[in-house]
């Protein structure tokens, strides 16, 4: 027995010994890591059971902050609720636009693929270009849209696209959509390039007769990792809309119609300084990513089972 123990022991150093390099290139990462991810994830689940507002020592409040969200503020249901429905259209609708994109154009030769893999990332290169969208929606009549429905005789004044509850979110999906399947698109056309040809042809042998059914038994369970990093890009973009929503709509936008729960928490915690029910906030919005994150998950392993 103690000879086992010995060498179950020379065995892990010598393991040990083999991966050091790696974990000395492990080392920064993680870190940083640590520093930049999981103590603020920490530091907000212990702030959400306090008072704090950077002024006074933080006081323990319990289940205070979370009584109060769902009970005495009247914003949060309202940013919940917009937070949600971004959530569920910008974020499948948003991975599966790029996925079909990235699927439509990965047939087409190398250098055309190329061009068009550039245009559809564009506008996750470009910065900052919702001004873009600012000037399209402006309510007078030199935004663009204002000015080609004045054109065409649609419109007999200009709309105010940006100032009407009923016109904010159906422009911030589309401006969404469009700014976010930049990253989504690049993974999804990076591993339908990334399949090895010859399960195509062992497929049809074996009886796959369809480009549906290449998809489907072979395409999505290849690449099932990179459409889980895709899904994910997809749910983080959803769920952390803000800047997109005060930038075109203000803050806060006309009947609260654009604001969202990232953007409530940006004013309860830089606005009023109240960063124990700030962080209430920012868990509850880290768990429900969570429960999403799991929801996909789950989706894509029954992927061509």
């Amino acid at each position: 027995m103690e000879n086992q123990a010995n060498l179950k022991k020379i065995k892990r150093r010598a393991m040990f010994k083999e991966q050091l390099p790696s974990y000395i290139m492990l080392a920064p990462f993680f870190v940083f890591f640590v520093i930049f991810l999981v103590l603020p994830i920490l530091s907000s689940i212990v702030f959400s059971f306090t008072n704090f507002d950077m002024i006074n020592a933080p006081s323990f409040a319990g289940l205070g902050n979370y009584l109060r969200m769902f009970i005495d503020d009247d914003v949060f249901p309202v940013v919940f609720k917009n937070t949600m429905l971004f959530a569920i259209i910008c974020g499948p609708a948003g991975f599966l636009l790029s996925f079909v994109l990235a699927w439509f154009i990965n047939e087409f030769s190398p250098l055309v693929r190329t061009l068009l893999s550039f245009m559809f990332y564009a506008p996750a290169l470009v910065g900052n270009a919702h001004f873009i969208w600012t000037v399209a929606f402006s309510s007078d009549s030199y935004g663009y849209i204002n000015s080609a429905l004045l054109s065409l005789g649609l419109i007999t004044e200009p709309v105010t696209w940006l100032s009407t509850a009923e016109y904010i979110k159906p422009i911030i999906i589309a401006v969404q959509l469009w700014s976010s399947m930049g990253v989504s698109f690049l993974s999804n056309i990076s591993g339908l390039q990334n399949v090895n040809q010859e399960l195509y042809e062992a497929g049809s042998i074996d009886g796959i007769r369809n480009r549906w059914q290449e998809l489907w038994y072979i395409t999505l369970p290849t690449m099932k990792h990179m459409l889980l990093f895709s899904a994910v890009m997809q749910i983080s973009s959803a769920f952390s809309i803000s800047a997109i929503a005060i930038e075109l709509a203000g803050f806060p936008s006309v009947s609260y119609a654009a604001d969202t729960i990232v953007s409530h928490m940006q004013d309860l915690g830089t606005v009023r300084y109240e960063l124990g029910y700030a962080s209430a906030v920012s868990v509850i919005l880290f768990l429900m990513m969570i429960l999403f994150r799991l929801i996909v998950g789950k989706l894509l392993n029954m992927t061509g089972k």
